[in-house]
């Protein structure tokens, strides 16, 4: 008897772990299928839709992707290391995959993926494999020289995957190209300092543009974590019809 529960507890232990790997964070019902999200790593994330598959800035190494498919469509948002892993992306099977990125990381891309590349500009958009894609600004206030990240370098996107509009907000702080967004059903939005924003303009850039479900991600920061329980509260207390929902961006951790 006491082998047969230590099987069944081993058995439940290996099965929690295949989870916390690969964990669907949500399921959203379009009018011809299911879009799946899934978190990986700070700013990463796979979407999965009618048996395509999006990778969003994969980070963090192989092990983290298996049992996802490979992705039919990569977007990368900028050029550094938690967006633009090369180590991670050489590691991936992108034999079939679009690549879409800015100009500033088609530039640092090797050759071998210059086939794959399809080159947004902020403002730009592409159809592909059903999808619509758009690149939004990205970037630093106030906008110097020497910010971390100067607008037109790097992309934010929105995807239309049906009749739902996903925004990914890469690095940005609280700009005025985000807070026109309209009729978002999810958004991914940051919040870091000193590289974005703090939780305050997230709340407000967010109870402007009134995206559905909001999830705070790429909330590790130069001290720690933001505090995304107190981006919840600020946002909901306000308008109860944005949802925020929370997930574990960081499953090493």
């Amino acid at each position: 008897m006491k082998v047969k529960i230590a099987l069944v507890s081993f058995f439940v232990f290996i099965s929690s772990i295949s989870f916390a790997q690969n964990p669907i964070l949500d399921e959203l019902k379009t009018p011809n299928g299911i879009l799946k999200i899934h978190p990986v790593l700070h700013g990463s994330l796979v979407l999965t839709h009618n048996n395509k598959t999006i990778y969003i800035d994969p980070y963090g190494g192989i092990d983290l992707y298996k049992g996802l498919k490979s992705p039919d469509i990569i977007l990368l948002t900028d050029i550094h290391g938690d967006h633009l892993d090369q180590k991670t992306l050489d590691s991936i099977d992108t034999s079939k995959s679009i690549i879409i990125v800015p100009q500033a990381v088609a530039n640092k891309l090797p050759e071998s993926y210059n086939s794959q590349v399809i080159v947004l500009n902020n403002g730009q958009g592409v159809h592909r494999l059903d999808y619509f894609i758009k690149a939004i600004p990205m970037y630093n206030l106030p906008e110097e020289e020497n910010a971390k990240h100067p607008k037109g370098r790097g992309n934010g996107y929105v995807l239309n995957i049906e009749n739902k509009r996903i925004y990914i907000s890469g690095d940005t702080e609280d700009i005025i190209e985000m807070r026109m967004l309209r009729n978002i059903d999810v958004a991914f939005v940051c919040m870091n300092l000193p590289y974005t924003m703090d939780i305050n303009q997230a709340a407000n850039a967010v109870l402007e543009f009134k995206p559905k479900i909001v999830y705070p991600y790429h909330y590790r920061g130069s001290e720690g974590f933001s505090d995304v329980e107190a981006f919840k509260n600020l946002v909901q207390n306000k308008d109860k019809n944005v949802e925020v929902r929370l997930s574990n961006w960081y499953p090493k951790n």
